[in-house]
């Protein structure tokens, strides 16, 4: 079925808003104050989800999509490649400002920072996970699909990523490929195999690590080390295999740099970073305590814990436990801390995580996100402990898609 459409807002999700015959409709492809034709691709009690497939009246921001796998029915991966950078991230700020206002009660106007490193948008994404499909060629999934779209090339994919020509390949017996390009040169490409089936892994046009993803966030080297390193300033981070670093070349730093100066943390002082990952928080935060202050890392992923105690080494202050946040705290009984850093999933901290970090008493919280309907929830959570919203940064490390990265200062 198709239906004319008059756009309206934005929405969190990479769609825009509009009405039909007194139902919501939720469109792709589309951009506010457009006159679309489109086409429903789900129908609800409540909504319909639609694609754009004509554009009768254009926005002066749309542009012609750089990628040719963009549009309808087609590649799920990006959201926005048919809107100019600018708007890009005047959408991203109209959903972050929208969140904070409708879950968390807080009017606040955002602007969306640009990341070093993107150029027009492409080119940007160290870390790419292709899926394959019966015939083991790869691509991405269509939106909202199990269909998969082969693909010879991915423009958002950094070019270290393309170098090692893993599209040209077949992946038999594989239901999926990652590829890993890290800032200091290393490669790997972890594959997932179909249950009780056998990957022959081809030629290709780049030394890399190969690891074999045994699930559960397991991966087994079945080539090279599958060790990886990072570089953030002077300092040089250990990833394995897969485990979790920010996509965008020029995130790590920036996010880095907006928490460090959030937090503001002085010699002598006891702060917790939570869901640390490999310890990027934790080494800025321990470098700035110094030894007559102590760092207090919490990541639940046992290899990140292990990469983590190996880049603090150097920082015996700097402590990383294995362990949920949820229990982990009361665990290593933490009573107190000055400053806390939360970095935790797109799920957000929830309540209970919320009301705990509530107790520490600390001056202030950094709180790094990539889900702002999250944050906004968690932010309403905070005031109702005595936490206010002092400052907030958003930062666009996931251009062309709706996806962005916040910061937020919350003090008692």
């Amino acid at each position: 079925m198709q239906v004319e459409l008059e756009v309206g807002p934005v929405a969190h999700g990479g769609w825009c808003v509009a009405r039909h015959e007194g139902r919501v409709v939720f469109v792709r492809h589309a951009l506010p104050g457009e006159r679309v034709i489109a086409e429903v691709t789900e129908e609800t009690t409540r909504f319909l989800r639609a694609d754009a497939v004509q554009i009768l009246e254009p926005s002066p921001d749309r542009v012609t999509p750089p990628c040719p796998y963009a549009g309808p029915g087609r590649c799920g991966g990006c959201d926005w490649q048919h809107a100019s950078m600018e708007a890009q991230r005047a959408l991203k700020a109209d959903v972050v400002a929208e969140q904070l206002r409708r879950l968390a009660g807080i009017t606040r106007d955002v602007v969306v920072e640009e990341v070093p490193g993107a150029k027009d948008g492409l080119g940007w994404r160290t870390r790419v996970q292709f899926a394959a499909n019966r015939e083991g060629v790869l691509g991405f999934r269509r939106h909202r699909s199990h269909d998969i779209e082969p693909v010879d090339a991915c423009l958002i994919a950094h070019p270290e990523v393309e170098a090692v020509g893993v599209e040209a390949r077949t992946w038999q017996g594989s239901s999926g490929v990652e590829v890993i390009a890290s800032s200091a040169g290393d490669h790997a490409v972890v594959i997932a195999p179909k249950p009780r089936r056998s990957v022959a892994v081809p030629s290709l046009d780049a030394p890399v690590s190969i690891l074999v993803n045994q699930g559960k966030g397991r991966t087994e080297p079945r080539h090279g080390s599958g060790m990886l390193h990072e570089r953030v300033g002077d300092r040089e981070f250990q990833v394995t295999g897969s485990g979790f670093w920010q996509v965008h070349p020029g995130a790590a730093e920036t996010l880095l740099d907006a928490v460090l100066s959030y937090a503001a943390p002085e010699p002598g002082e006891w702060a917790l970073d939570l869901y640390c990952g490999v310890g990027l928080f934790a080494a800025g935060l321990a470098e700035a305590v110094g030894p007559s202050g102590a760092v207090f890392g919490v990541e639940s992923e046992a290899a990140a814990v292990r990469d983590a105690r190996l880049n603090l080494r150097d920082l015996p202050w700097a402590q990383v436990e294995r362990g949920r946040v949820e229990d982990a705290l009361d665990r290593f009984e933490i009573e107190r801390a000055d400053l806390v850093v939360v970095d935790p999933p797109r799920s957000g901290l929830g309540r209970e995580v919320v009301e705990r970090i509530a107790s520490l008493e600390a001056s202030r919280v950094v709180y790094v996100s990539c889900d702002p309907a999250t944050l906004a929830r968690d932010l309403q959570w905070f005031g109702e402990r005595g936490y206010g919203l002092a400052d907030l940064r958003a930062f666009d490390a996931f251009p062309m898609t709706h996806h962005v990265e916040c910061v937020a200062l919350l003090v008692s």
